[in-house]
């Protein structure tokens, strides 16, 4: 007599898997895949709000300022020529005690320079910010020179912070009797930490009941998708887009007195930027930019040149040696070639097409940017381009 030993559970629920099963089974995974992998292209198209737009008053402003560059190893600026520089060193003589004015000052050791700079938001006082140092004069070079106290003054005229310091050149130039070297550009350079904060911004974020954004390419779609996002995360209507470049946001009751947590949060918040179609064209440099969303309707393409070549290959015609008839003359050779672009075909682009179609539509012709450029234009003249076109 046989007996049948019982059936472990896994054993018993794989059998009543049915082939047809087990198929649901593998597409409810692939299904699965799939999402996860269009979740994160959408994710990886998407951008943070600090990359897409700024914080209204949270930014840098520029200084500018003159000074003269002591130190030079004679490649400074001809005093009697940058009158400018002159006078500048017979004042800062007199401001030190010395009666330069009556004395005829001759040396190219001096230049006189323009000092720029960018304050960044919220910089205190004491603080060191780095500078730029730009030869305004004849000066040759500026490498080995040191600046001296320079004021550098904002747009309403006020001194907000003061440069000096040695210079750092990176380019030189090298003369001689028969040949000059130039690398770089030797009449500019940098000073790291070259000037000190002396006058801050009066500029506070703790009281402010509301902030604005500005987006950095104006787009109302771009702007909605912003509000909505802040919308979303703060749980109530707490931003609202005014216009395509604008986002106001009103502080919500848990931020307040802690503004800078909000903007915190906010510009980490990720939203898919909108863009205008746009070609971009740069006749100079033969340079094309078309963004994702340029369309065109339905057109016929057809590109040709007429090309004659005309190559002249002139010949000497001489008689034999010591031959006493006949002269030695240059008898023209002309070639003429005419090019028709005969294998050329009209090509026609149906409606709707993407930017990828479109790209592989016109090289399928064998067409260059510069003639591509032309085509662009043509076709934004005939109504089926989709787009904005913008010549630099």
């Amino acid at each position: 007599m046989k007996f049948a030993l019982p059936m472990s559970e896994p054993v018993q629920i794989r059998r009543r898997l049915t082939k047809g099963g087990r198929r649901l089974i593998q597409l409810f995974c692939v299904v699965i895949c799939l999402s996860l992998g269009i979740g994160t292209a959408i994710a990886q198209t998407q951008s943070r709000i600090k990359d897409v737009a700024d914080f209204e008053g949270v930014r840098d402003n520029q200084l500018v300022g003159y000074g003269l560059v002591v130190g030079l190893n004679g490649t400074g600026d001809d005093l009697g020529s940058a009158v400018f520089t002159r006078e500048s060193l017979i004042g800062m003589l007199q401001r030190m005690g010395v009666n330069a004015r009556d004395d005829d000052l001759d040396t190219d050791n001096v230049a006189a320079v323009m000092v720029t700079a960018d304050l960044p938001p919220f910089a205190r006082q004491g603080t060191r910010i780095d500078i730029q140092v730009s030869a305004i004069g004849d000066s040759e070079s500026l490498l080995g020179g040191t600046l001296l106290v320079t004021p550098l003054l904002a747009a309403d005229g006020e001194v907000y912070a003061v440069a000096q310091g040695g210079i750092a050149v990176a380019g030189f130039s090298a003369a001689g009797n028969g040949e000059t070297v130039v690398r770089g550009v030797p009449t500019a350079g940098r000073i790291a930490n070259g000037a000190i904060i002396e006058r801050e911004l009066g500029f506070e974020l703790e009281q402010m009941r509301s902030i604005k954004l500005s987006l950095r390419n104006p787009d109302l779609t771009t702007a909605r998708r912003i509000a909505d996002a802040i919308n979303g995360f703060t749980g109530e209507t707490a931003a609202r887009s005014l216009d395509p470049a604008t986002v106001r946001v009103s502080v919500p009751a848990r931020y307040n007195g802690d503004t800078v947590a909000l903007m915190t949060d906010i510009e980490q918040l990720r939203i898919r930027a909108d863009q205008q179609a746009r070609v971009v064209i740069d006749e100079a440099s033969g340079i094309i930019v078309m963004g994702e969303n340029v369309r065109i309707s339905t057109v016929a393409i057809a590109q040709g040149n007429l090309t004659i070549r005309i190559t002249e290959t002139p010949q000497v015609s001489q008689p034999n040696a010591f031959s006493n008839t006949g002269d030695t003359e240059v008898v023209d050779r002309t070639d003429i070639q005419i090019d028709e672009d005969a294998d050329n075909r009209l090509a026609v682009v149906p409606a709707g097409v993407s930017l990828q179609e479109l790209v592989n539509g016109l090289n399928a012709l064998g067409i260059g940017p510069r003639d591509m450029i032309s085509i662009l234009q043509a076709i934004k003249a005939a109504g089926a381009l989709q787009a904005e076109i913008e010549v630099l």
